[in-house]
């Protein structure tokens, strides 16, 4: 009977030992949470992003050949995909022919311009040659006129004079005209040369134009990375701005954090940032904050909420932070972006200076003025 109460007292004994050190470790836990959340601001709610880029074509066609295979490493300016060109070739020949049809009838006009300028300095010297014609017919008609008075000449032979005299103004007058005329034509001619310069203007960028859709038949990378969701195959025919594939850039990799909105009066720009990604929990990864979303997170979303109605429920906003990756974390080429990240911002641990955009420079510098 003794034992048997010896042992309930040992079991109540362990038992409260028990007890006491979960009200311990749940107290010292509990502690140490507190003071945590006094020194950093954490999150769950972050992944890791990354430039990804689709490339696309710029102009429909039948797809020649692929160079390219899922998941493989590209530089800029690596050839993916070549359309078929013939087409696009024939109208660069196109384009080169009405060129040319263009450039010669310039010379036509050109020629027909020159012809009638001529004309028109052929008209000035002819009405010069009429005009000494007239003077002189002038001089022998006063000289008739002088005699007839003192009766060395007959009537006749003034009239002769009279009528000579008249004829050579008709020709000045009708010379005059004509070289009017052919003055009048020089300028048709002169717009007729600056319509063709116009034409050939236009035939020209058509050229240039032909010649860049036949360079879209060439689809390149767009910069180094990683191709992804490759949707290209021999003989397709494509739609200009259809997606053939997407360009990963696994070299500059940063994080998406999504803070809430009681978080982010704490956090300041260029704050240190503690990073643990789920799929490599031993990895050790730091950064810093560089920027601030201008909006919550809710209100880029594809249908916005709207509570003018008064009839909802209150819910605590996100506001998206992106944090940069160290220098020396860029080496982690095993990250890929949409990989859950937990981020731990370091209150009152901030590298600013490295990360303040030149306005904030400015604007700090103003200030201190």
């Amino acid at each position: 009977m003794e034992e048997t109460n010896k042992n309930k007292s040992s079991r109540k004994l362990i038992t409260r030992i028990i007890f006491l050190s979960i009200l311990v470790a749940g107290a010292l836990f509990g502690y140490m949470k507190y003071r945590e959340s006094k020194g950093f601001e954490t999150t769950d709610d972050a992944q890791l992003d990354t430039d990804i880029s689709p490339v696309t074509s710029r102009v429909s066609g039948y797809i020649a050949k692929v160079y390219f295979t899922d998941n493989q490493s590209v530089k800029i300016g690596d050839t993916l995909v070549v359309l078929d060109d013939r087409d696009l070739a024939i109208k660069v020949a196109q384009a080169e022919a009405a060129l040319e049809n263009a450039q010669a009838g310039l010379g036509t006009t050109k020629a027909s311009a020159y012809s009638v300028e001529e004309g028109a300095n052929t008209s000035t010297y002819k009405i010069d040659e009429l005009k000494v014609r007239l003077d002189n017919a002038k001089s022998e008609y006063e000289r008739y006129k002088k005699m007839l008075s003192e009766g060395s000449v007959t009537q006749q032979q003034y009239d002769k004079a009279k009528t000579d005299m008249e004829s050579w103004e008709k020709q000045v007058a009708t010379a005059k005209q004509a070289q009017k005329e052919s003055s009048s034509k020089t300028g048709a001619a002169n717009k007729q040369i600056a319509v063709a310069n116009s034409i050939i203007k236009q035939r020209q960028t058509d050229l240039n134009y032909a010649k860049l859709q036949l360079s879209y038949a060439t689809i390149v990378a767009p910069f180094d990375g990683v191709v992804s969701k490759k949707n290209a195959l021999p003989g397709q025919l494509i739609q200009a701005g259809q997606p053939l594939c997407s360009i990963v850039n696994e070299k500059r990799i940063w994080v998406i954090a999504n803070f809430k909105e009681t978080q982010v009066s704490k956090i300041k720009l260029g704050m240190k940032v503690e990073l643990k990604v789920d799929a490599y929990p031993d990895k050790k990864i730091t950064g810093k904050v560089v920027s601030f979303s201008s909006a919550t997170g809710s209100r880029f979303s594809l249908i916005p909420a709207d509570n003018a109605s008064g009839n909802y429920v209150k819910v605590v906003q996100r506001i998206p932070i992106k944090i940069e990756l160290d220098k020396e974390n860029n080496e982690l080429t095993d990250l890929k972006p949409g990989m859950s990240v937990y981020v731990k911002v370091v209150l009152g641990e901030s590298s600013l200076s490295d990360t303040t955009t030149p306005i904030e420079k400015s604007t700090t510098e103003g200030a201190s003025r």
